[in-house]
């Protein structure tokens, strides 16, 4: 198997600390407080979106950047049975909006750096943010991957862009080709 992932909300539950920043940056911009479930469904689709739809300048953007980042390296955990998936694949790649310096302290923190092969962050590498496909296209002629996993249509619309086939992580209601809520024995059967 060699996989092409997503990092927050495929290989780390990061939603929580991505709802606390954002609940911080809409109260700085509002003075009020957000439905965190709401603001969820938003954030499940993409932060740029969530930011309109809440009437968000992006002039708060870095702000959000910098409180996720903090909190998710410091309370985010992986999904279980993650590690076991990793060490069985072939070859693991990422793209993820975070930088190559949160993904990498992330991944190391839990032990799992070593199952990397590549990380690909637009910020660090230059590659357009997805659901531009550019970062998968590379990674797919360099690796000849089978399959991408992510938790959003736009970690899913770059690979089918690319060639590959989909998992979709804990979100069904996104186009894919398999759809998985846990890692266990399931993910063989499925990613094959």
């Amino acid at each position: 198997m060699k996989l092409l992932w997503d990092l927050d909300g495929t290989i780390f539950d990061t939603y929580p600390a991505i709802v606390n920043s954002f609940a911080a940056v809409h109260e700085a911009a509002h003075g009020t407080p957000v439905d965190r479930a709401e603001a969820l469904r938003w954030l499940k689709k993409n932060s740029k979106l969530a930011f309109a739809h809440y009437g968000i300048s992006d002039d708060f953007r870095p702000m959000f950047a910098e409180l996720d980042h903090k909190e998710s390296e410091s309370a985010c955990v992986p999904f279980d049975g993650i590690k076991e998936v990793l060490a069985a694949a072939d070859v693991n790649v990422i793209v993820t909006h975070r930088t190559k310096a949160s993904t990498t302290f992330l991944l190391t923190k839990w032990g799992l750096i070593d199952y990397i092969d590549e990380i690909v962050s637009p910020e660090d590498d230059g590659f357009p943010r997805k659901p531009d496909a550019a970062a998968y296209i590379y990674l797919h002629e360099k690796y000849e991957l089978d399959w991408a996993i992510g938790d959003r249509s736009l970690d899913l619309i770059p690979a089918r862009a690319a060639g590959m086939k989909t998992v979709a992580f804990q979100n069904p209601d996104i186009e894919a080709d398999v759809y998985l809520d846990v890692y266990d024995e399931t993910f063989y059967e499925k990613v094959k």
